[in-house]
């Protein structure tokens, strides 16, 4: 099942399944949407709300695997999570968020209990990182430190901007002693090469921060986003208007924005742009291992990656608790998708 496949991100990964020969069962709680969507693709619909515990169980009769793209995670994992555990089926979503994940590998135990998978982050984060962040690590001894930098997040959907505005204000999330600590919005900048020169680039609280240490046992893990003029006046209203901006009212009022917001690109317009990710490791003794992957626009990445995943978990190639792609698919998986390839940088 992808669950909330009437969004944005969910549409486009359920097109993607249809067109490669996948017959996923669409879920949804917009009952219209829904079923113009099914018919369309010629797929089953099952309409039930996160916030029906039992239809949302009845919903998932006969479900192997949950592709779970419904945001704002923060919000909408756990009662996934639990309808799974209950039904005995495999849980994936597409989150970028640190809290929602570091809230999935409490689940662990009870996931292994019940013999299913619990895998966050198939979809742009953390997939492609996800793998560079391996291969980086697996050329050190003991790697110490990580650092990721990506260009080219260009557009937002309604889904990412409630995010984002859900946000505003916190502390950056980075990983420090295996500890995920929070610093200043803007606080932290270094240079990376997307492959035209050194780039300046801003510290994020991005999904990496938690599943990169559950991958690769590097400790200290940060990840940081060029730095556009956009990103840089994000991070600093963040660093200095954050506690207005976490009030009730401004949340409201970022909420009622996204909502403005067009669903997401067209297709030319992805069609137009990609992404870069840039991976650097540092081992104990200052030695280093660094490597660039370029990939198509994030949202069309996020469409191939996670049904890919989907349909693996589907024919048994998959591991009990919680797992992370690179950690189950090996540092190589991303480079069998189209338009994605890897260089090792000295």
């Amino acid at each position: 099942m992808i669950y909330g496949a009437t969004g944005y991100t969910g549409g486009l990964i359920a097109e993607w399944a249809r067109q490669h020969a996948l017959r996923p069962v669409l879920g949804g709680r917009d009952a219209m949407r829904l079923g113009a969507l099914a018919e369309r693709l010629g797929l089953e619909q099952r309409v039930a709300a996160l916030s029906d515990p039992e239809r949302l169980r009845e919903a998932l009769r006969g479900i192997r695997v949950v592709l779970h793209a419904a945001g704002p995670f923060s919000q909408t994992s756990r009662p996934m999570v639990e309808a799974c555990l209950h039904a005995g089926a495999h849980y994936l979503d597409i989150s970028a968020e640190v809290d929602a994940i570091e809230a999935l590998v409490q689940r662990d135990a009870e996931a292994r209990g019940r013999g299913i998978m619990i895998m966050p982050g198939v979809g742009f984060d953390v997939v492609p990182s996800d793998c560079l962040a391996a291969h980086v690590a697996g050329r050190l001894r003991k790697p110490r430190r990580l650092a990721l930098g990506i260009r080219g997040l260009t557009f937002a959907t309604r889904g990412s901007a409630k995010t984002l505005a859900e946000y505003a204000g916190r502390d950056v999330k980075v990983r420090r002693n295996g500890t995920i600590i929070g610093v200043p919005p803007g606080s932290l900048e270094r240079s990376f090469d997307f492959g035209d020169g050194a780039r300046a680039s801003l510290g994020v609280g991005w999904g990496d921060v938690s599943s990169a240490y559950f991958t690769t046992g590097v400790p200290d893990v940060e990840v940081y986003f060029e730095a556009t003029p956009v990103m840089r006046g994000m991070l600093t209203a963040s660093r200095y208007f954050g506690g207005v901006l976490r009030t009730g009212p401004w949340q409201a009022m970022l909420q009622t924005w996204a909502d403005l917001l067009p669903d997401g690109p067209s297709e030319e317009q992805r069609a137009m742009v990609g992404t870069v990710i840039v991976a650097e490791a540092e081992g104990p003794s200052g030695q280093r291992a660094c490597a660039r992957l370029r990939a198509p626009e994030a949202y069309t990445v996020a469409s191939m990656t996670a049904p890919t995943i989907a349909a693996r978990v589907l024919t048994g190639d998959l591991e009990v608790g919680f797992q992370t792609p690179a950690r189950v698919y090996g540092a190589n998986f991303v480079l069998g998708l189209p338009g994605i390839s890897r260089e090792d940088v000295e």
